[in-house]
């Protein structure tokens, strides 16, 4: 293995400020734990020590190599510093040394500390060769030094090398990628494919692990992990993230997955990204968010605590919207959905999955920021939200308590998993003795006490909030109500599972707490508005013939059937090969689609399904005429808009 394959630019510093062995030897140690090459870093230095007490590492010449084969070494690598001024480190000839190599290999394996000693002591015996790395300026120009020299003096037999082990590095996989997004639908296995069909095309191995809706499939195992080149993470939502610690990561959202399959596997392939440092106590984390701007983190959070909410919401509002089918609403008008024995039983199973929904998305918020031990602190944040109970409620059980309502349980989702990174920093002093009564004891006892104590102060607010978006929802009709499904269901269509789509999404899910007509038409208006995009491209291939290719066509009732089904990122392909047309004509039809669903006040208490819930639509057949229309209008619009395929 070649010196500067071991060498990474973050582990070298020139000119270090050290003016003894002990300090030379912490930074060199600091150099290797900082660049993911050893996990412990006490154990390494006792290592090095140990080495030491043997003999004197400083060879002459100014050259000193300090050396290890170690248990706490993760990957083999190479630290280096130079000091101009010299450091004591009882050298053969009694002159301090200047240039200083630190070599880690790890306990199991080749001797590679062995190969790169030898190495280094041969190239460094040249008196310019030293000169030119003592006096480099940039760390640049002092790997180039090296790089250089060892091709001169090793370049063939590298050579030789590589070609023999060519056959075996293809047994493994040269890139690994994680895939996930907050839903598990559609984007996840479009970066997947994205980046497997990119990878093939470039010739180089990879294997993606998809998160989806269903669980992790095609699972990284660490011998993978542990021979790759370099880690894509394409994801909008955690993963798991400990098993990396060390390599180099790249982190993404999952459309770059889609999109810019080929810049990330080639940086990948190169370990062109920056070395993910685990921190202990998170076992599921997008790397570290120290990149990634604050909204972009609280976007992530806010669609783990959505992608864990959706199941309570679907499988509660189909029950309950069955239990409305099957029952009698002549028996009791004011009781319906409970009149009879079947329907009364759907609507009281689905109203415990239902109940749940407010609980679970403050929960999964605060796991998100805070790991394990927000979930439980988020969870009876949420809770307390979703009862609307005040201390004015405690102390006086006649006082009407009003739900904070979706808006509420957001608010307890964030505060409680901050609450906790900050019960976490005060407390990361006490000793460690004490660790695990941290999570067990101090956490639930003192995070559920700060949150009541807050969220019971500050529910009266919610609870008003809350009582003034539900009359407004109330209020909807006419115009306004067709004006706010045009917005919403051409939201859908902006970016196709980007924010705009989210945001939409997530507004239409939240109004679905309220369990108003108005909350169900909202939604309905929403769900009409993402299925528009691949039926509408579809529609367009099959009538404009020569206005899209062979390949476009043949896929067309796949996309179609994609639409019928409420994926709106089937029509990403044809977004992103041309935008300036697909976009729009997609928007119009979706807005016209949601504007329709509103007029003719189609309701939906599911936010998921596509077609498969079209039975527990409230006035079915005119939502499908609602979908039709604006199908066909998009289908039209895009027809027009595009030229020939001959004339492009």
């Amino acid at each position: 293995m070649r010196i500067v394959d071991l060498l990474k630019k973050e582990a070298v510093v020139l000119n270090a400020e050290v003016s003894t062995k002990e300090q030379m030897l912490d930074l060199l140690v600091d150099l290797h734990k900082e660049v993911g090459n050893i996990k412990d870093k006490a154990a390494f230095k006792a290592g090095i020590m140990k080495r030491e007490s043997e003999g004197p590492t400083a060879i002459a010449e100014g050259i000193c190599i300090p050396h290890s084969k170690n248990e706490a070494v993760i990957n083999p690598g190479i630290a280096a510093i130079t000091v101009p001024s010299g450091v004591d480190c009882a050298a053969l000839d009694g002159e301090p040394s200047n240039l200083f190599f630190m070599i880690a290999a790890p306990a199991e394996g080749s001797d590679v500390h062995l190969e790169a000693l030898s190495r280094l002591s041969t190239i460094l015996m040249d008196p310019a060769f030293r000169e030119k790395l003592l006096s480099a300026k940039e760390v640049d120009a002092f790997l180039a030094a090296i790089d250089e020299k060892e091709t001169e003096k090793y370049g063939e037999e590298d050579k030789a090398a590589q070609t023999a082990e060519a056959p075996a590095k293809k047994a493994g996989y040269q890139v690994l990628a994680v895939t996930a997004c907050p839903t598990g639908i559609a984007h996840t296995y479009m970066a997947a494919e994205a980046l497997e069909e990119k990878g093939k095309e470039l010739g180089i191995s990879i294997k993606v692990e998809t998160n989806g809706s269903g669980g992790a499939k095609n699972v990284l195992t660490q011998e993978e992990i542990d021979a790759c080149d370099g880690i894509i993470i394409a994801a909008d939502k955690n993963v798991e993230m400990a098993r990396f610690d060390g390599k180099p990561v790249i982190k993404v959202k999952v459309s770059d997955g889609i999109h810019k399959s080929q810049e990330l596997i080639e940086r990948a392939v190169k370990g062109d990204g920056p070395i993910y440092h685990h921190e202990g106590g998170k076992a599921a984390s997008t790397a570290s968010e120290g990149d990634e701007s604050f909204g972009r983190q609280i976007y992530k959070h806010l669609m783990n605590g959505v992608s864990n909410m959706l199941p309570f919401v679907i499988g509660g509002g189909i029950l309950i919207a069955i239990a409305f089918l099957l029952d009698d609403y002549s028996i009791d008008p004011s009781n319906f959905g409970m009149n009879t024995p079947m329907a009364a039983f759907f609507k009281t199973a689905g109203g415990v999955a239902f109940n749940f929904m407010l609980p679970i998305l403050a929960g999964f918020i605060a796991m998100s920021i805070a790991d394990r031990p927000g979930l439980m602190v988020g969870f009876a944040g949420g809770a307390i939200a979703s009862a609307g109970t005040t201390f004015a409620s405690c102390f006086n059980s006649d006082i009407t308590v009003i739900s904070g309502g979706f808006l509420g349980a957001l608010f307890a989702g964030f505060l409680a998993g901050y609450l906790v990174l900050a019960l976490e920093k005060i407390t990361e002093k006490m000793p460690s003795s004490m660790d695990g009564l941290r999570p067990m004891l101090i956490y639930p006892v003192a995070g559920l006490l700060l949150i009541s104590v807050i969220m019971f102060a500050i529910n009266p607010f919610f609870s008003w909030l809350n009582q003034l978006l539900a009359d407004a929802l109330n209020s909807l009709s006419g115009a306004n109500s067709i004006l706010l499904g045009l917005i919403i269901g051409g939201m859908m269509s902006i970016d196709m599972g980007g924010p705009f789509n989210k945001a939409a999404y997530v507004f239409g899910t939240a109004s679905l707490a309220y369990q108003t007509d108005a909350g169900y038409m909202i939604m309905a208006a929403v769900m009409v508005g993402g299925m528009v995009p691949p039926i509408a491209i579809a529609i367009a291939s099959w009538v404009f013939k020569n206005k899209f290719t062979d390949n476009d066509r043949k896929t067309a009732p796949v996309n179609a059937i994609m639409g019928l089904c409420f994926i709106s990122e089937a029509a990403i392909p044809y977004a992103a090969g041309d935008p300036l047309h697909v976009i729009p004509s997609c928007v119009i039809g979706s807005a016209v689609a949601g504007a329709l669903s509103m007029a003719f006040k189609c309701t939906l208490m599911a936010p998921h399904g596509g077609i498969f819930v079209f039975p527990v639509v409230g006035n079915p057949l005119m939502y499908i005429i609602a979908l039709a229309i604006g199908s066909i209008v998009g289908a039209v619009m895009l027809g027009l808009l595009r030229k020939p395929v001959e004339s492009k």
